[in-house]
């Protein structure tokens, strides 16, 4: 059977390093330049390198994003920068402009370029033009349904890769390209700089009336027009699979460890699931358990089966069942004790659950937590504090500790 790729982005080095460990084949990350979030922490050269060797010493792939629309202005320093990407050996470059994918092919004709999804591929006769060009990858439009995906790989090479996204934040734009941003922010999306204009409350106003708002739903909380629901697919692997989707793409570059820790094992398991027995493949619950604890906004299954339900018209928040309590740096277990770094406050008395990729764990009750001296505390409130906690629940270095949101019913 063909392997599909888990591939999911990484804004540091500590998310890039989580994403393998709870089995992501390969990761995206962005360099300080030419990449679609500015925002995100991203990657000098420097580091850069050292995500290649450290990906490529365990057997990973690690692409770059290089997917602005570049004016005038961006183009300085272009040519030596992706010069530099190739030299230092990435798998591929993610461009969705073509002046900087004629660039890239200029000074490298072997290095792969994976098409970006802003450059809105709907059609196999555009698939096959940017393979013509030497594309290795295109990155499907988010508009696609399984359908068109299907028609699209039945007539493209086999040896053009396709991609898409399954899980994660979606844009109320076409592929992305939105100038909402650039409008009401001087921010613009287009060149990595979006600060999420969409999620913002909007309401409707007459001219003649200053300062009376008109809710456009009947919602006293606002209505958000504009805002999207997350994108989900972790019951639909088999589908997926049989359109001929080669690799399946987690958003969330600007997104938290533990955002990756916990939708990266999720859709490991189930695809390692679907491996098992392809013509039943179900999405156990406790995986649908599991991708709910995670931030996210309400879920959908964005075009695959049509247009229907993606609109979040109630709220632009999050909903967070659990919370992000620490990372396990140590495990004794002669004594059952774990050594973590606090990433959240927790306390004695409180309810763990360990996120492992190794196995299901059942939580268990905090009954110490002992600091850096050895001394008993009640809580660990201070960000990465070291502690030692009792945990007879064998653990790994990397395991996540996690507990439910007190403020969730």
């Amino acid at each position: 059977m063909r392997k599909i790729e888990l591939l999911a982005g990484a804004g540091n080095m500590e998310r890039l390093k989580t994403a393998y460990y709870f089995g992501a084949d390969a990761a995206y990350i962005g360099g300080k330049m030419f990449g679609l979030r500015a925002f995100a922490d991203n990657f000098s050269l420097d580091e850069i390198d050292e995500a290649v060797k450290y990906s490529h010493s365990i057997g990973k792939k690690l692409y770059i994003t290089v997917n602005i629309f570049a004016h005038e202005e961006d183009m300085d320093g272009l040519k030596e920068y992706v010069g530099a990407l190739s030299d230092i050996g990435v798998d591929a470059l993610i461009i969705s402009d073509p002046g900087i994918f004629s660039i890239a092919r200029s000074i490298n004709k072997r290095i792969d370029i994976h098409i970006s999804t802003q450059a809105n591929t709907t059609n196999y006769m555009s698939a096959n033009f940017w393979y013509e060009q030497g594309a290795k990858r295109i990155i499907l439009a988010r508009e696609l349904n399984l359908e068109e995906i299907a028609h699209i790989r039945k007539n493209t090479p086999k040896d053009l890769e396709l991609e898409t996204f399954v899980h994660g934040a979606m844009c109320m734009a076409y592929s992305g390209r939105c100038l909402l941003s650039s409008f009401l922010a001087d921010r613009d999306s287009n060149r990595g700089q979006c600060v999420q204009s969409c999620r913002w409350e909007y309401a409707l106003t007459e001219r003649s009336r200053e300062g009376q708002y008109f809710p456009i739903a009947e919602d006293e909380r606002g209505t958000y027009i504009l805002n999207s629901k997350d994108l989900m697919m972790i019951e639909h692997i088999d589908k997926l699979y049989d359109a001929g989707i080669n690799s399946l793409k987690i958003e969330g570059r600007m997104k938290t460890a533990f955002y990756t820790a916990t939708t990266v094992n999720a859709y490991k398991k189930a695809i390692d699931l679907f491996y098992k027995d392809p013509d039943n493949y179900k999405c156990p619950n406790a995986l649908l358990r599991d991708i709910e604890k995670a931030s996210h906004r309400p879920y959908c299954t964005g075009f695959y089966f049509g247009k229907k339900d993606m609109q979040n018209i109630n709220s632009s928040g999050y909903i967070k069942p659990y919370d992000f309590v620490g990372v396990c740096i140590d495990y004794n277990a002669e004594k059952e004790q774990m050594t973590l770094e606090q990433r959240g406050k927790f306390s004695v008395g409180d309810t763990i659950e360990i996120l492992s990729p190794l196995a299901e764990e059942d939580p268990f009750k905090v009954e110490y937590i002992l600091n850096d001296k050895g001394e008993n505390i009640q809580s660990a409130p201070i960000a990465q504090q070291i502690v030692k906690i009792n945990c007879p629940i064998k653990a790994q270095k990397s395991d996540i500790l996690q507990k439910k949101n007190d403020t969730i019913d």
